[in-house]
């Protein structure tokens, strides 16, 4: 029984590296995880949020869906939208992906 303790005991590394230099490297990818995935996203969700917070009257807006057209009413939660000739849908207000700057091409409905 003594002589396999003493096995036991030979096979047990003497001086292995403290615990937290394990931790290291884990600690590492969460911050490169941070900088490269949610450091990007939560930029790109403010400016996104200043967009919706800057609509105006009169704006050409692109949707979630893909539909574009003339921002006509405002509202806290809705906005109503002119996509052609008599066809006026609400959307959302959250759902306006992208705000279409003034002078760029003709849609396609015009």
């Amino acid at each position: 029984m003594s002589s396999s303790m003493l096995v036991l005991a030979a096979a047990a590394p003497a001086g292995g590296p403290p615990g937290w230099v394990q931790i290291l490297p884990l600690l590492a990818m969460g911050v490169i995880f941070w900088f490269l995935v949610f450091r990007p996203q939560m930029r790109r969700h403010k400016e996104h949020q200043a967009k919706i917070a800057g609509l105006q009257k009169g704006d050409r807006v692109v949707t979630a869906g893909g539909l574009v057209g003339k921002i006509i009413k405002l509202d806290d939660n809705y906005v109503d939208i002119d996509l052609g000739q008599n066809v006026k849908v609400k959307a959302v207000r959250s759902t306006i992906g992208d705000v279409i700057p003034p002078g760029s091409s003709a849609p396609a409905n015009d």
